[in-house]
């Protein structure tokens, strides 16, 4: 699945490799923020 994005992206126009870009780093953010929660405990805090 992710070779698939990676190769659309390579043959995609300089704004779709942005796009596709920006999406990767919002995805490392939000996997990364909610590892972070875990670990941390807040999850439990409801």
């Amino acid at each position: 699945m992710l070779g698939e994005l990676f190769e659309g992206m390579m043959h995609s126009t300089p704004q779709g490799f942005v796009g596709v870009g920006l999406i990767f780093i919002y995805f490392v953010v939000i996997c990364s923020t909610a590892v972070y929660r875990i670990k941390k405990g807040e999850h439990l805090d409801h």
